[in-house]
């Protein structure tokens, strides 16, 4: 399922983020990019030592990355050649966590351009552990990369590629042409 939004398409699909073909792929990371569990643990380890190390790299250079911010390192083993360290919030039900959400898929996408690169592929970031219900998140993720792609932007191509088929119908259902 896909929409034209300012000359790129922006795409939904199902499947394993680690597996993408796109120039990079975004990782639903922590402030602290300590890679251990859920697609941030898939992503560390499909993609190797590299991933986790230049993780530790950043921080120690820049300090934690705040919610709402990104960071990026190499891909590692994966197919894509960047990994962007989007950190979403975790959920307690309030605005300020919807906007924060919106900011990390905002500043995955700045950075990607920054990086002059065409594609990247998001996750459903903070429905894991952060506990994010994937009904709020999907309009919040639609809504803030619809409103990036709006503006000046290199970006051809953005996947949001959603694990689980029931999370790609909630996406499907909130996405507007």
């Amino acid at each position: 399922m896909q929409i034209e939004i300012n000359r790129t398409t922006l795409e939904l699909v199902q499947g394993d983020i680690t597996e993408m073909a796109t120039e990079a792929i975004v990782n639903a990371a922590n402030e602290h990019l300590t890679h251990g569990g859920g697609v941030a643990g898939v992503i560390s380890r499909r993609g190797g030592p590299a991933i986790q190390r230049e993780s530790d790299e950043w921080v120690q250079r820049r300090g934690r990355v705040p919610t709402g911010s990104a960071a990026i390192t190499s891909g590692g083993q994966l197919e894509a050649r960047y990994v962007i360290h989007a950190v979403g919030p975790i959920y307690d039900g309030t605005v300020r966590a919807a906007e924060l959400l919106a900011s990390a898929v905002q500043a995955a996408l700045k950075m990607a351009d920054e990086y002059g690169l065409k594609s990247v592929a998001l996750p459903a970031i903070s429905t894991g552990i952060f506990g994010y219900p994937m009904d709020e998140a999907a309009p919040v993720m639609l809504r803030a990369a619809s409103e990036y792609l709006a503006g000046e932007t290199g970006l051809e191509r953005v996947v949001f590629c959603l694990y689980s088929q029931s999370a790609f119908e909630t996406f499907a259902r909130h996405i507007t042409p």
